[in-house]
């Protein structure tokens, strides 16, 4: 009989090595043309849920004890990765839940056993609705097995729980399986970092995912001069904006075709040459005429890190061909999201 484990760290190697032992079942064996069955098998699920997603389909979790807590999470991670997906209770399935499946949808369930009664008991009603099903479990051999169309084999050879007996391993792989479905799916999808930040607008997360079109400052909050604005008044614009800045626009104030910038620098700088000579001029004869620009849907990370990169305070925010101003983004808006 093997040693059970006896130690905080004897029970994280127990589920480490469950781990790599999944991860070797997905590697393709050494000096092989063919993929792995279980490579082979992983792949299919991964085609067939992609193909599901891309039709606008749902994904729908069973499971059971242990087994559904893991369920629940893998129907988070799809969906917080651009795959529809719900957690559905086999028990309550059996009692009008059903009603959330509908054809074109695929059921992945999880058994370690493969021979969970409450789940057992839903495959028929998914046949009848022709639901394709997906299975992760710990028997290959299993009646939940035999009726999938995939099924994936998570198996452990033993639990981290000292009796063996408890679920942890086994819901381990389950979970890192699910993980993996979820991100292949996402990847083949082309899901982005924009489309993750559309899915997660709240908490640190979601800050760190705003574009900085909903940080810039626009409209009237955009200090803008034109190119025959005098000093005094592009002084006057800078403070009154409160940015350290002014665009400086062609034409009228509705005409944002973008010029170049006054920033402080910009001032101190001219101050510094001319003295009392400063106000006779413009804005248009002293501006920067290539400041940095970023596109509005730009992230805020990205932002910082510019800015941090050309040691500035501010970036103009454009649309993509860079000529027209629709805002600016200052340092302090991008402090002020706690991106550390």
């Amino acid at each position: 009989m093997p040693t059970r484990p006896s130690s905080p760290s004897d029970l994280i190697r127990v589920e480490a090595r469950a781990l790599l032992a999944l991860a070797d079942r997905l590697s393709d064996p050494e000096n092989e043309g063919d993929a792995s069955p279980m490579l082979a098998a992983f792949t299919r699920a991964v085609e067939l849920l992609t193909g599901c997603a891309n039709a606008r389909h749902s994904v729908i979790l069973l499971g059971i004890g242990k087994s559904g807590l893991i369920a629940r999470k893998i129907a988070a991670t799809l969906s917080s990765t651009g795959t529809p997906a719900h957690f559905l209770h086999p028990a309550e399935a059996l009692h009008g839940d059903i009603g959330i499946v509908c054809r074109g949808d695929i059921a992945i369930a999880l058994s370690a056993s493969g021979e969970t009664e409450e789940l057992l008991r839903i495959l028929p009603v998914l046949k009848r609705l022709g639901v394709p099903i997906i299975s992760l479990t710990g028997s290959l051999n299993s009646t939940l097995a035999k009726a999938s169309e995939i099924a994936l084999d998570s198996s452990v050879t033993e639990e981290a729980c000292t009796l063996n007996l408890a679920p942890t391993a086994s819901t381990t792989v389950m979970l890192a399986l699910g993980d993996a479905l979820a991100i292949e799916v996402s990847r083949r999808r082309n899901f982005q970092a924009e489309d993750f930040a559309d899915l997660h607008p709240g908490g640190h997360l979601g800050r760190r995912l705003t574009p900085v079109r909903e940080l810039m400052h626009s409209g009237e909050a955009l200090p803008h001069v034109a190119a025959d604005t005098p000093m005094t008044e592009v002084i006057y614009e800078m403070s009154r904006k409160k940015l350290g800045m002014t665009t400086v626009l062609s034409g009228p104030a509705n005409d944002r075709r973008l010029l170049g910038v006054v920033s402080d620098g910009d001032l101190r700088r001219l101050l510094e040459r001319e003295g009392p000579h400063a106000l006779e001029h413009t804005a248009g004869e002293i501006m920067n005429r290539n400041p940095i620009a970023i596109d509005a849907g730009t992230l805020a990370p990205a932002a910082l890190a510019l800015m941090e990169q050309k040691k500035i305070t501010f970036l103009i925010v454009t649309e993509p061909a860079k000529t027209d101003a629709l805002g600016v983004v200052h340092l302090h808006d991008l402090w002020a999201l706690e991106l550390a």
